[in-house]
């Protein structure tokens, strides 16, 4: 299965040329509070439903589904998830919403957020730091916390899918009042 992608440019261009455009921003919905393409509708990744996503479309039922995240990972995944379900008229964007405001298409700006890929580092960090401190210092077995996160961080690289992102993603302080996106699951 390969995935279809478009450069930040492209989508620019489709909507210049006045093509309707059903653009799935799958952050989380801080995330896309912060900073978020004019024109994209909000479902988070671990509430994607393509059926769902289908039915409410903004455009024809053959038109493409573009699919961005902040940089281009978890659009993929999600292109992957669309895949599955037999939805093949899908394309990721480039590089992101990062790759969007960068190339000039309007946003619209919000309060500002720790981005979910920070907070992995963070808490990753934080967990590799107290697995040694707590080996040193209290007992030795600790010390598995740090291999833990370590075996952790190896996984995800390998998959391109992150556990600790997913669980981050439905902590209150990354979700927002906006109610449940039309194409997400309850």
């Amino acid at each position: 299965m390969s995935i279809t992608t478009m450069t930040p440019k492209q989508l620019a261009e489709l909507v210049q040329a006045g093509r309707k455009i059903d653009l799935i921003d799958v952050r989380t919905p801080v995330e896309f509070r912060e900073v978020h393409v004019e024109f994209a509708r909000n479902v988070p990744l671990d509430q994607l439903n393509p059926a769902a996503c289908l039915q409410s479309r903004q455009g024809a039922a053959d038109d493409p589904v573009y699919v961005l995240c902040r940089s281009g990972s978890r659009g993929k995944q999600a292109c992957e998830i669309f895949h599955q379900a037999g939805i093949t008229n899908v394309v990721n964007i480039e590089g992101g919403t990062l790759a969007c405001v960068a190339a000039g298409l309007p946003v619209v700006r919000g309060k500002k957020a720790i981005s979910l890929e920070r907070q992995v580092r963070i808490v990753a960090g934080a967990m590799v730091l107290t697995g040694a401190v707590l080996g040193a210092f209290v007992h030795i077995g600790f010390v598995g916390l740090s291999a833990f996160v370590g075996a952790g961080l190896i996984c995800a690289g390998v998959t391109d899918t992150c556990g600790m992102a997913m669980i981050l993603a439905r902590m209150p302080w990354n979700q927002c009042d906006t109610g449940t996106p039309k194409c997400a699951t309850t």
